[in-house]
């Protein structure tokens, strides 16, 4: 839940509904009234009480249709405990979430407007109807937010502001407003820097913050890793503050910075937030997909590839190689996954080659000047593994699935000697 993305959706929605009541009154559509009794009871008065309730009920049709409608209504149901607040309101409860989040919506704009007839939008009516909402909802929390800086990623969109879910988002720093201005703007060049904003309320129960947003900034980086070959990284220290207190730095793990850029048009923004989407949801939390994916992330953090290429072994080794080093059976088995038949035979020898270097480094002994290339080339093929395994293009049996290519290529092999041998 995050209030204050919320608010800003509520604001701008009631500002739409506020001028399309208006027109529709305006073009003859009847606002009903009630009488009501008022003064003392040996002298009574009576006025007339616009039911703006009800009216605002007959034009949801009209209402539901505005721009800005969606993004409240999910802002909304993301916020939770909508029926704490119907009940609130007199509403009865709804069950499906679109239901509720249009009772809410309607029950909210009948606050605001409550007892006009012209539909003005007042800020502060709106505020007075917020903090309501804020008091049934917002249950004492204080929110939490954790600035980091992503090197390697540039956003090209208007917006600069591409949301992933669940209060994160990836924002430039020319609009962030509201972030230090030692992160959202590069210091040699004085460009906006691209920005993970992370944005959370935690509940009785929850983790700590800080512990949450490091998860959550964890699993980001893995999946734009995975998402194109720059390996993207984070700035060693983040900052965070609660409410506005101010604000205080958060170091985070080192990676060394991309020489390239990953760089996001307007429209690959809604196929990197399925695509992140999609990866935090299978990532497995054990498992040797899980020990591999691990591996994978601290060979992009080592600042050398000599350093990285254990990692990336030790990843393949999970993935493919059960047996142990010994078996000598890594190479084939990555070069089925990896390469056309025709193009197997070329890289198991380069793969091969990659794995004899490793015994080099660790001795500390001259290697071949083609390490960073070789490495590289490895690493890129671990991370395609990963990348067709999470989102269910390769089942997770990564080894029978190459021994079913090698066996099958065998019996293609043998079946072609065979009837050269006839021919013959």
């Amino acid at each position: 839940m995050h209030l204050r993305q919320l608010r800003s959706a509520m604001h701008e929605f009631c500002e739409e509904a506020a001028w399309q009541l208006a027109s529709d009154t305006h073009e003859g559509h009847e606002l009903s009234f009630e009488v009501v009794e008022g003064g003392r009871r040996d002298s009574p008065l009576y006025c007339y009480r616009p039911l703006t309730g009800d009216f605002i009920r007959e034009r949801s049709g009209v209402l539901t249709r505005l721009p800005s409608y969606l993004a409240a209504a999910h802002a909304l149901v993301a916020a939770g405990r909508l029926d704490d607040y119907l009940d609130v309101r007199g509403a009865p409860a709804h069950a499906a979430g679109r239901d509720r989040a249009d009772a809410a919506l309607h029950c909210f704009l009948a606050r605001v407007f409550e007892d006009s007839s012209d539909f003005v939008f007042h800020e502060e009516r709106f505020d007075l109807a917020f903090r309501e909402y804020e008091t049934v909802v917002g249950d004492g929390r204080t929110e939490t937010i954790v600035v980091a800086v992503i090197h390697g990623l540039e956003l090209t969109s208007e917006s600069g502001d591409l949301g992933i879910g669940e209060g994160l988002s990836l924002m430039r720093g020319d609009v962030c407003l509201d972030a230090p201005d030692e992160v959202r703007w590069s210091r040699g060049a004085g460009l906006p820097q691209t920005l993970a904003v992370l944005r959370w309320e935690p509940a009785a129960g929850d983790p700590s913050p800080l512990a949450h947003a490091r998860v959550r900034l964890r699993r980001l980086l893995v999946g734009l890793r995975l998402y194109d070959t720059v390996p993207v990284a984070f700035a060693p220290v983040a900052w965070t503050r609660t409410d506005n207190a101010p604000w205080q730095p958060l170091p985070l793990a080192t990676s060394p910075a991309p020489e390239d850029d990953v760089v996001i048009a307007p429209e690959q923004e809604d196929e990197l937030r399925a695509f992140l989407s999609l990866i935090g949801r299978r990532t497995p939390r054990s498992g040797e997909v899980a020990w591999a994916l691990r591996r994978y992330e601290l060979a992009c953090e080592r600042p050398a590839p000599a350093e990285a290429l254990t990692d990336l072994l030790l990843a393949l080794r999970a993935l493919l190689e059960p047996e142990g080093a010994t078996s000598g059976r890594l190479a084939g088995r990555l070069a089925s996954l990896c390469a056309e038949p025709a193009d197997r035979g070329r890289l198991t020898e380069r793969i091969a080659h990659t794995i004899s270097l490793e015994r080099a480094v660790v001795a500390g002994l001259a290697v071949d000047p083609q390490l960073e290339q070789l490495t590289r080339e490895l690493g890129g093929h671990l991370r395609a593994l990963l990348r067709d395994v999470l989102c269910g293009h390769l089942d997770p049996d990564l080894r029978t699935l190459a021994d079913a290519i090698l066996a099958q290529e065998g019996a293609g092999a043998a079946h072609a000697d065979a009837e050269h041998h006839t021919v013959s």
